[in-house]
């Protein structure tokens, strides 16, 4: 059978290329001094922060009044010979006399060490010995300090050679007594740089915007919550900053401010949540309220889950080293109830050195199991730093050979990978045989509607090695109280005494010093 004729082939047509964008260029890092002076300059009226003193005013700063006040700062701290890579110990409270100072240290390349502004002379004196700093700015009677009383400081920076556009090499060092009592430094490894691109902020991971959020400081600015305001005045954050906490007064600024986010502590939480008129509140303005900086009470998360809605709480957990972070939305809590969450962009391992094993050669524990938690962050920035810590007067914590680093909590993970908290290894009290962690103690106490605060430590007991010992501001008796207990607490975890105070000596930042309880105790009855 024959073929048709045959077609003739069209001729080819070019197919004109379509041109490759360039790949974006990522934005280049610039130093913190410089960021500031930027803000001033994009936006010299708008608000910066708006200090809430005590006293019931609130004071607005701009953009150009912070940069103008930083910089004058710095000019005064440069005449006192400070310079890159030097010590800068801050010594205020939460004031733009703190803000000025530090952003002032900062445009110097200098490094800022925050602490608290109501430390007692002894402890203050062994702190400063071991920081050995080029420069202490602090509100101190009879020590050997410098104060510049910026906050009331009007007008232009003085006429002179301008500053230097430098990155400070380590942007900040943390002070800490750790369990020990002994003061230590940890130098964080940051530099004083950041990369302006609001789309890789870590304010969504929290349920917020990249931009247009106004934030509640509580905590004192030497807390790590507190400092972590200097994060959001970079990336263009304005602030409500506290100068000192109280639950009636930050009702009131969330709002009046229409706040939309705040980092808290479980102390302050509770007292906010005691306010009896706390139902009528207006707090729809809350985008993000986020829990860290203790172990939360599973009845207070539930009561701010359902006061404010899962999907706007967070529950974190983390490190002052920065080693690691878990966190969880309120949803996911009410699946895992009394989770801190799962890692974030971190690897969590829960390791059994309680026989005194070393972390490399240790046991991985299964789900359910508690043991030595273990982070390893998986973040870049992070990951390559991570060994870049160093720590002055104290050895650095257990760390294993591939990366993963222990702050001394005690926890278990579920079976879906959420972790738990027990408490801290040095808190736990062994009693009668029997491990009992203080606050799952402090949780049950606090439950109680007449319980305002509570604490619970180990005291030495000839029957048992130690008894727990719960000490409670409250105005019932101790009968109820154990009462109360014994429908919440195995038998071992009951406090065997009870001791009723008006107060107790918490920091402003929430915590209490457990050692100093028990030795004052031990005195009293050394029997």
């Amino acid at each position: 059978m024959g073929s048709g004729p045959r077609l003739p082939t069209p001729p080819a047509v070019p197919v004109p290329a379509v041109p490759v964008p360039p790949a974006p260029v990522p934005p280049a890092p610039v130093s913190y001094g410089r960021r500031f002076s930027d803000l001033a300059r994009e936006r010299p009226r708008e608000i910066a922060v708006v200090f809430a003193g005590s006293d019931g005013r609130d004071a607005p700063v701009t953009w150009t009044e912070l940069d103008h006040r930083a910089v004058q700062t710095a000019q005064f701290l440069m005449a006192q010979g400070v310079g890159l890579g030097d010590l800068v110990v801050v010594g205020l409270g939460s004031s733009p006399e703190h803000a000025a100072t530090t952003i002032g240290a900062w445009k110097l390349g200098a490094c800022v060490l925050p602490v608290r502004h109501d430390l007692p002379p002894w402890e203050r004196d062994r702190l400063l010995a071991v920081a050995d700093p080029r420069i202490v700015v602090a509100d101190w009677s009879g020590a050997d300090v410098t104060r510049r009383d910026v906050a009331a400081t009007d007008g232009e920076p003085s006429p002179g050679a301008p500053l230097p556009d430098v990155v400070a090499p380590r942007a900040q060092a943390i002070a800490s007594s750790g369990s020990t009592g002994r003061p230590k430094l940890i130098m964080s490894p940051t530099p004083g740089q950041i990369v302006v691109d609001p789309s890789t902020s870590m304010l969504a991971r929290y349920g917020l915007a990249p931009t247009g959020q106004r934030h509640l400081i509580p905590a004192p600015l030497y807390h790590t919550n507190g400092f972590a305001c200097y994060r959001l005045l970079l990336g263009g954050e304005p602030i409500v900053l506290m100068e000192a906490f109280d639950a009636a007064r930050a009702i009131d600024l969330i709002e009046r401010h229409r706040i939309s986010a705040m980092i808290a502590v479980p102390t302050m939480l509770m007292r906010m949540a005691r306010l009896p008129d706390i139902a009528g509140r207006d707090l729809s303005s809350i985008e993000s309220l986020i829990q860290g900086g203790a172990s939360m009470p599973p009845w207070l998360a539930r009561f701010w889950i359902e006061r404010i809605g899962p999907e706007r709480y967070w529950s974190s957990y983390g490190s002052t080293e920065g080693v690691g972070l878990a966190s969880c939305r309120g949803d996911e809590w009410l699946a895992h109830p009394g989770t801190v969450g799962r890692g974030t962009d971190t690897e969590i391992r829960i390791l059994d050195t309680g026989t005194g094993a070393d972390p490399d050669s240790a046991r991985r524990l299964l789900p359910g199991e508690i043991g030595e938690i273990f982070l390893r962050s998986t973040a870049a920035f992070v990951a390559a730093g991570a060994t870049a810590f160093e720590y002055v007067n104290a050895p650095p914590p257990p760390r294993t050979e591939d990366g993963f680093t222990s702050i001394g909590d005690l926890g278990w993970l579920d079976d879906d990978e959420y972790l738990y908290i027990a408490d801290r290894r040095v808190d736990m009290i062994i009693t009668g045989g029997v491990n009992v962690f203080p606050a799952e103690v402090e949780a049950a106490l606090t439950e109680h509607p007449d319980v305002a605060d509570a604490v619970v430590i180990g005291l030495p007991d000839p029957e048992w090695g130690h008894r727990v010992h719960a000490i409670v501001v409250t105005d019932i008796g101790a009968s109820d109280l154990a009462l109360h207990c014994r429908e919440r607490l195995s038998g071992a975890k009951v406090p065997k005494s009870f001791e009723i105070v008006d107060g107790l000596p918490r920091s402003a930042a929430g915590k209490i010093n457990r050692s100093a309880l028990v030795a004052e105790r031990e005195v009293a009855d050394p029997g």
